[in-house]
């Protein structure tokens, strides 16, 4: 436990932009809510934990190459850490324009397949979006697991995995309701411009704040 109080800052300000960001609405959402209103919630949850390992899968190689990156030139975390700053600014952008004229949330045509199946479409999904790949670059830029051991990154992935399955696997459970998915587009105005502000303050923080 004490080895892992250090690194508690830096895992609580990934965990913090991570859980956000998956609580944001986007392609995975919509296909959560397509597989919930057509085939069940279970289903829809199975889909979820194939997100979450995408995104760990992205977690981990990311760490990875970060790590090999930090070991040829450390100013490169500089450089990363502009880059991750400038992607969370275009995510606060694109939150204040949801809030400015706020979408609508459609659910994705998704056809009946075997529960495994829906657990490999969400894998894929996650793993083949850029987007998702740049954030994950966002989060390693925050350096929360700089200088720990096999023990400090298993515990940040492990991490991530959770808060990555609760997030997709609420909206799975919660918009598969009709009511809530009303009450939700009803409040999506000051959720995307809190959502703005967050990802403002974040990426002003990342790109002031100095890391090691």
């Amino acid at each position: 436990m004490t080895e892992l109080l250090p690194y508690l800052p830096g895992f609580l300000a990934a965990y913090a932009i991570l859980f956000v960001a998956a609580s944001s609405p986007g392609p995975a959402v919509a296909m959560l809510l397509g597989i919930g209103i057509s085939q069940g919630r279970a289903p829809a949850l199975i889909a979820s934990a194939g997100i979450a390992s995408g995104s760990i899968l992205l977690n981990i190689l990311t760490l990875a190459g970060v790590g090999i990156i930090l070991a040829q030139a450390a100013w490169a975390m500089v450089i990363l850490r502009m880059i991750g700053a400038a992607y969370l600014a275009y995510l606060a952008y694109g939150a204040f324009k949801k809030a400015a004229e706020p979408p609508r949330i459609s659910a994705a045509k998704v056809d009946p397949k075997p529960a495994w199946k829906h657990f490999i479409a969400g894998f894929l999904l996650q793993v083949t979006n850029p987007k998702a790949i740049v954030f994950w670059l966002a989060i390693a830029s925050v350096g929360a697991t700089t200088g720990g051991g096999p023990m400090i990154i298993g515990l940040f992935v492990l991490g991530a995995f959770l808060i990555s399955f609760f997030c997709h696997g609420a909206w799975a459970v919660l918009l598969s309701a009709q009511p809530i998915r009303t009450a939700y587009q009803s409040a999506r105005r000051w959720i995307e411009g809190t959502l703005g502000v967050f990802f403002s303050f974040a990426a002003y923080k990342l790109a002031t704040t100095r890391i090691g």
